[in-house]
């Protein structure tokens, strides 16, 4: 029996995906999705407040002639809980939002009133500027007052900035140079354990020239040879003795390995076990018998 849920299906070598025949489906065909009311609303049929949240089976399509700089929009199909009469509603993505079309009204869409709101009052001052020229005046100083507070703020905003960079690069500098001392410092004592090796090797070592053929070759003969011609004198690297005595091998021991060795050499010798003989000098096997006489057959 084949498996319910398979990765690999088999295709027989003749197999032609062309020929599968397609299916012919409208050209804004309706979609059923699942999805939760964008925004509270209000049947407009019998009163029914739907909270937003609510989770529809709705149906979905595109909106024929409609599209914001080439997004598509998308209208929804769902039906009241009291009365099951048809709620419709589609996306906006002018506002990132999605607005009621049909069958219900939202409850409560503050943001959408402001630029009314906005556009009334400019319209109201307007019309008392015209027939105020004193109020008019007013508003200007008021609206200069306004800016050269808000270029106040800004140019204390730019100080603090700068204040603050200024201060950041200080820090930076003072962080910088302590890394560099540092680094020095290193440098230093590196130098110095460098040169206290280099110094520990030539008390050590000791190079002197070697003593061969060529030297007494050079010595016996009488013809004189310029610097540049004369060749190099083979040198011997030798290890001198040390100047005090050497160290004895229990003293390079570590502490542990030492303490150890002390006290296997004071521990008491084990006793040893005698064995247990006879006046006469013949062992006793306690684990085995004494073999008896076979009969002998007459």
């Amino acid at each position: 029996m084949s498996e319910r849920k398979v990765l690999n299906k088999y295709f027989p070598p003749d197999f032609d995906p062309s020929l599968i025949p397609r299916r012919k489906q409208p050209k804004n065909s309706q979609q059923v999705v699942r999805l939760m009311a964008p925004f509270s609303m209000r049947c407009n049929t019998c009163g029914e407040y739907i909270y937003k949240g609510k989770k529809f089976n709705a149906r979905k399509e595109t909106v024929d002639g409609e599209d914001y700089y080439g997004i598509k929009i998308f209208r929804f199909y769902i039906k009241c809980t009291l009365c099951s009469a048809e709620i419709t509603f589609k996306t906006d993505p002018k506002n990132t939002d999605y607005s009621a079309e049909h069958g219900a009204s939202r409850n409560f869409e503050p943001w959408r009133e402001e630029k009314a709101v906005e556009e009334e009052d400019r319209l109201a001052k307007l019309e008392e500027e015209e027939n105020n020229p004193m109020k008019a005046l007013e508003n200007r100083t008021v609206d200069s007052k306004r800016e050269m507070d808000i270029l106040d703020a800004l140019q204390d905003i730019r100080a603090r900035n700068a204040r603050n960079e200024r201060v950041g690069q200080s820090v930076d500098l003072v962080e910088r140079l302590g890394a560099e001392e540092i680094e020095t410092m290193e440098d230093r004592r590196r130098k110095l354990e460098e040169e206290e090796d280099e110094k520990l090797v030539r008390e050590v070592f000791q190079k002197i020239p070697a003593a061969g053929p060529s030297s007494a070759s050079g010595s016996s003969g009488h013809t004189s040879q310029s610097p540049e011609e004369e060749a190099p004198t083979p040198v011997v690297t030798l290890k001198r003795k040390a100047e005090g005595a050497e160290p004895d091998l229990h003293s390079l021991l570590p502490e542990e390995t030492r303490a150890l060795l002390s006290a296997k050499a004071f521990a008491p010798a084990p006793p040893v076990k005698k064995k247990k003989t006879n006046l006469m000098g013949i062992k006793i096997n306690k684990g085995k018998g004494v073999a008896k006489p076979k009969p002998v057959a007459a």
